[in-house]
């Protein structure tokens, strides 16, 4: 499976989020066979939780099925750049790559400057812009109808 395909997948869970009125935020979990593990989405306000984000649900449920607190030699894919929350549960989980869409100047790990201490620790490979366009798009949508 190519890095668009898996981040198609990825979107799709953010339109399963914007359809359920959550910020628009999709993950999908895959393994190095190229196997989906776990598939999830913004479910802060459904969940009443502030760590709902789709990339701890996500990494949440691939732990459950596998059993296991660490995912090693798994992809972590995500429509937006994670935030210093997810980005640390993804180096607790052990996740080898991430691979995001749409940069976050604002609330993003690895293109602010405030977070060089993580960038400097951090285990895991980042590719950022995959399909960056469609994935800043349904953002963009969906805080413009909010406006």
């Amino acid at each position: 499976m190519t890095l668009q395909e898996s981040m198609l997948l990825a979107i799709d869970q953010a339109k399963k989020a914007k359809k359920s009125g959550e910020v628009p935020v999709g993950s999908v979990i895959i393994d190095e066979t190229g196997k989906v593990i776990a598939s999830a989405y913004n479910q802060v306000i459904s969940r009443h939780d502030p760590t709902a984000h789709a990339e701890i649900n996500a990494i949440r449920e691939a732990c459950r099925l596998i059993k296991n607190c660490r995912l090693n030699e798994m992809i972590l894919f995500v429509t937006l750049e994670p935030c210093l929350m997810c980005a640390n549960a993804i180096a607790e989980s052990r996740i080898k790559r991430v691979v995001y869409g749409a940069s976050d100047y604002q609330e993003g790990t690895f293109n602010s400057a405030d977070n060089k201490y993580l960038l400097k620790h951090q285990k895991y490979e980042v590719i950022g812009g995959i399909l960056e366009e469609d994935c800043s798009k349904i953002l963009k949508d969906f805080f413009r109808e909010r406006r």
